[in-house]
């Protein structure tokens, strides 16, 4: 039997080991922290019964994952659940723009604006899952179904701002850059376009789901799964130099690209150690968790029934913002974006304490203390959210990068999604998962399709480590 290790027990990890592991393969997946699930994580940690998420929260690309799907993670306890309303932008004022799981209701909302929200995301929507195995894997590669990906794939190469003006009102072009700001990138560089337009497209057709319970069902299924496959994880199991890799015949890293040019220091070949260092980071986040006291008094109650809420006011300041942020400046008025995931999964209140998620888009590396910000632009939209706060939880870039090396600077998306690191991965290589050492890989959130809980990055190293296995077993 083949052995392999698996380095990281983030989502991708996981996948990588039950893709290992259902072909034969002996894997072990060894954990630094005293948990699997990297981001992937939930738990109690503000008061007793009230259960937020760690980082990951709302899953569109992982409800609508190719391979996820295929796996009957239902055996193993995760369910999905939606709120009413899956994203609201508030503007000042008391209006809202509102992302439904349809498309039809979502332009219906959207006046003057709504033709050509369908026209924008009807079609490619309708074909998601025609779509998927494409956009889920690296670019670089002959389609499957090159007419789809052409129709869907061509205006995301736009940047979000050109993107942005196929909209005439400010609700449609709010609602669009405040999906196009996950990427943490200025909304005027070329295919800024592509994650809001993907994200929005994968939501119109699975929506945007909460894992009931918390996120952290998502990666527990998933060990449960590997367990049953054979496979075996070690927590509490830090890998810091090459020499305490354990013997296999391949080896994957769940691990951001710098962290893996540490860990692997004089074995990866120099152009790949010189691009692994090179990696670029993205900004960071800055996260509060609150314990609210009869939820969030939104000024627009639509806003109330949305399990995500994004605060950033108009297209032209969401843009501003992630400008300020790129430029290593801390805006005023951050982006922030809000979950309210127990709308969708009742389970994780305190009868009427609510939790709610939040986190802002800072400068990298951030040191500073932005909970007055998150909570300024909250109040902002919903007048006497100060006055419910019952307990608040702050957590900066430091925290985040002390309990996870992958997200140095507060970097929760695994390095910046520009244009060359979006297409490409770490590196300029049509095999963006191969570490140019025989039998190791990179499966992490670096690789395409790039940050989500959708496991792909994962499947599709090891569908290349299945393929070195083969050669080797032929040989």
């Amino acid at each position: 039997m083949s052995r392999a290790t698996v380095v990281g027990g983030g989502p991708n990890g996981l996948a990588a080991a039950v893709a290992l592991a259902a072909e034969g393969v002996d894997v072990t997946v060894l954990e630094a922290s005293d948990e699997v699930g990297g981001g992937a994580r939930s738990g109690e940690g503000l008061l007793p019964g009230l259960v937020h998420d760690h980082c990951s929260a709302f899953h569109p690309m992982a409800a609508g994952s190719p391979f996820l799907n295929r796996l009957g993670l239902d055996r193993y306890g995760l369910s999905w659940r939606w709120a009413e309303i899956d994203c609201a932008h508030p503007l000042d004022g008391g209006d809202a723009a509102l992302l439904y799981r349809s498309v039809e209701d979502t332009a219906a909302g959207l006046g003057a604006d709504g033709a050509r929200w369908r026209r924008a995301f009807g079609r490619p929507s309708a074909e998601y899952d025609t779509l998927a195995p494409d956009i889920m894997r690296p670019l670089l590669r002959v389609p499957e179904h090159p007419l789809a990906l052409a129709r869907f794939g061509l205006p995301t190469l736009l940047p979000g701002s050109a993107y942005a003006r196929l909209f005439a009102t400010e609700k449609g072009r709010a609602l669009f850059g405040g999906v196009a700001a996950h990427a943490f990138r200025p909304l005027h560089y070329p295919l800024t376009s592509a994650i809001g337009a993907g994200i929005i497209t994968a939501g119109h057709r699975w929506g945007w789901p909460v894992a009931a319970g918390g996120s952290g069902s998502i990666t527990a299924a998933l060990a449960a799964l590997l367990a049953d496959l054979g496979g075996k994880v070690e927590t509490g199991t830090p890998v810091r130099a090459a020499n305490q890799l354990p013997a296999a015949d391949v080896t994957l890293f769940d691990l951001a690209p710098d962290v893996v040019a540490a860990l692997l220091d004089g074995t990866l070949p120099p152009r790949v150690a010189r691009a692994f260092r090179r990696f670029r980071r993205a900004p960071g986040a800055f996260k509060v968790d609150f314990a609210v006291e009869g939820g969030v008094p939104w000024a627009s109650p639509d806003v109330g029934r949305a399990g995500t809420v994004h605060l950033g006011g108009s297209f032209a300041e969401v843009a501003a913002t992630e400008r300020e942020i790129n430029a290593g400046r801390m805006p005023d008025r951050p982006f922030v974006l809000v979950g309210q995931q127990y709308l969708a999964d009742p389970q994780r209140s305190a009868g009427d304490i609510h939790p709610v998620y939040s986190y802002a888009h800072v400068p990298h590396g951030y040191a500073g203390d932005a909970t007055a910000a998150i909570i300024a632009q909250i109040e902002r939209f919903a007048p006497g959210f100060r006055d419910r706060i019952v307990a608040q939880a702050p957590y900066g870039p430091a925290s985040f990068a002390a309990a996870n090396p992958n997200f140095a600077g507060g970097d929760i998306i695994t390095g910046a999604k520009d244009a060359r690191q979006l297409v490409l991965g770490p590196r300029a290589s049509l095999s963006p998962y191969d570490l140019g050492v025989p039998g190791m890989y990179l499966c992490s959130a670096a690789t395409p399709p790039g940050p989500g809980v959708h496991g792909m990055c994962g499947a599709n190293a090891a569908r290349q480590a299945l393929r070195y296995l083969r050669r080797q077993g032929a040989a």
